[in-house]
């Protein structure tokens, strides 16, 4: 029996196995939604609770939950970003990213923040504190466009509202060619005593995956952080849901934010303010989540103003630009256990693109790479299936000779091996060694934000999504084809059609899957042929397995 088609269909139904599951998490992984009376809609939350490590008053109670409130508003445009902004809250209650476009219609540009029943995510904050202003207060605000004119680096957008003793101003600053939005507050006083608020800043988000994500292509989406202590942690919704987010609590540093596939949105702390801060998620009772972070309380006597900033990142999953802005910022883009692998791997790759200026170039002339570095190692797997082949029809005759005697053809089995120096699991280990850097890569081509809606050539204009013709597919059943008749075939008439079946199989997943992914395999599986042949042909001038059993 050949080993080393045992391997690879262990593999490739493992691999089924995780597809199936990521299909099953991506489809029913949602806790039940409940909703209001009358079918009204919740995304104004009851406030976050300051625990005791921000030394926070016991009273803290919340307000009853509200509907949505739509109010006036004002939009802010700029060279990368769309925002609108509502006075209700001073919410960001959409945000539209004209760089890239949406995956269920690529005519229509990406929006990160919606306003949709069912699907809302906007980002919130406010303070905790009685008197202060919260992501319920209405503030005055001059409704109306706000562009970024030519020759302006930043356009702000101020809102004011007083109540009980603060008057508060919240001003969002936007800055050309960045995906940073600043969040400041000035908080004054303007009663006879003293004032305290705990800032929090939050991001309330439906609990469902992005709308046109491949239902074949599990990607995480749901709340992220990261602290020196706790590393970097990815919050499952249904954890939330049932009680069972275990996370740092509270920190000295850190970010928290929500990833969905190439986009994530963060609230980034200053990294010079070193006090102590309070993460939390909760689920809400509408179907959707939240997850934000507590600083610690803005004391204000009476006549005194105090300020109070934060940054929010919404955009893409640029790793070089995140890594830059925050600590483990540039986790969001998760390669899991694979991580020491596929990051560097990710580096060559952005590297060759940077010289041919296509990333379907580089990813063939990464694949060219990634074959000749484990050249040595797939020529030995190569050369064992040739010689397996080739003594394939005297294994064929001593099972005819043998019949159902399965000890005895063991041992003669054996004895041709040994006679012609063949180990039958040769061609095992240089493909166990190869299948970690395969997966990496498979990763790295999923999660580069890079590759939406990179051209490659001809009718593939969009490298992350699945080839519209399915020609791509198509030309990889056919090399897998190619590479069934090139290997020896098994002497069990069973095994050889579940092996002949295979490359139809995958076929339809690949049908599925990113066009750069499929075009990874597309050029391995012809480089694997070209090397396998060379190797079979010289293995057939040598004359192994020439003798008789």
């Amino acid at each position: 029996m050949d080993l080393q088609r045992i391997v690879a269909f262990v593999v490739f139904s493992f691999s089924l196995l995780m597809l199936w599951n990521a299909w099953q998490d991506y489809n029913h992984p949602k806790p039940a939604v409940v909703t209001q009376a009358g079918g009204q809609q919740t995304a104004n939350p009851a406030l976050p609770t300051p625990g005791q490590s921000l030394q926070a008053p016991q009273q803290a109670a919340a307000p009853s939950t509200g509907q949505v409130a739509v109010g006036t508003r004002a939009v802010v445009k700029t060279d990368v970003m769309t925002a609108t902004v509502d006075a209700n809250g001073g919410d960001i209650r959409e945000l539209v990213l004209p760089a890239y476009r949406r995956n269920e219609d690529r005519t229509k540009q990406f929006v990160l923040f919606e306003e949709q029943p069912g699907r809302s995510y906007f980002a919130q904050s406010g303070f905790v504190g009685d008197g202060m202003v919260n992501h319920k207060t209405v503030y005055e605000l001059v409704p109306g466009e706000y562009d970024l004119k030519p020759g302006q680096d930043t356009v702000r957008l101020s809102m004011k509202a007083t109540v009980g003793g603060a008057e508060v101003v919240k001003t969002y600053t936007f800055t050309r060619g960045s995906y940073v939005i600043g969040v400041d507050y000035s908080v004054h006083n303007i009663g006879s005593a003293p004032l305290q608020g705990f800032p929090y800043y939050q991001l309330a988000r439906h609990g469902k995956a992005p709308e046109g994500e491949s239902s074949f292509v599990y990607t995480f989406t749901g709340p992220a952080m990261y602290t020196e202590e706790g590393k970097f942690q990815k919050i499952k919704f249904e954890d939330i849901a049932k009680g069972k987010a275990d996370h740092v609590k509270a920190a000295p540093d850190g970010w928290i934010g929500m990833i969905q596939h190439h986009f994530v949105a963060a609230w980034l702390p200053a990294s010079d303010d070193h006090d102590k801060r309070e993460f939390y998620t909760r689920s809400l009772d509408n179907g959707e989540y939240s997850a934000g972070l507590i600083l610690p309380a803005v004391q204000v006597a009476p006549g005194e103003t105090k300020s109070t900033s934060m940054r929010l990142y919404a955009g893409p999953q640029d790793q070089e630009k995140l890594k830059e802005l925050a600590p483990g910022l540039e986790h969001v883009v998760d390669y899991g256990w694979l991580t020491i692998l596929a990051y560097p791997l990710f580096i060559l790759l952005n590297w060759l693109e940077n010289l041919v200026h296509n990333w379907g170039v580089a990813i063939i002339l990464l694949t060219v790479l990634i074959k000749g570095a484990f050249y040595p190692l797939s020529a030995a797997s190569y050369k064992s299936m040739a010689q397996m082949r080739k003594l394939a029809p005297r294994l064929q005759h001593l099972k005819e000779r043998y019949g159902d005697d399965r000890q005895k053809l063991h041992e003669a089995m054996m004895k041709v091996y040994k006679d012609e120096k063949i180990n039958p699991l040769g061609g095992c280990l240089p493909i166990l060694v190869q299948i970690p850097v395969f997966i990496a890569l498979y990763w790295v081509l999923m999660g580069a934000v890079e590759l939406r809606q990179a051209p490659f050539a001809l009718w593939i204009t969009d490298l992350s999504a699945a080839d519209p013709y399915y020609v791509l597919p198509v030309i990889m059943a056919a090399t897998m084809f190619i590479q069934q008749k090139l290997s020896p075939t098994p002497p069990d008439p069973v095994q050889a059609k579940v092996m002949m079946f295979m490359p139809i199989a995958f076929s339809v997943f690949f049908f599925f899957f990113p066009a750069g992914l499929v075009l990874y395999w597309l050029v391995n599986n012809v480089l694997s042929i070209l090397q396998q042949w060379r190797i079979n042909h010289v293995i057939e001038r040598a004359g192994h397995g020439s003798k008789t059993a």
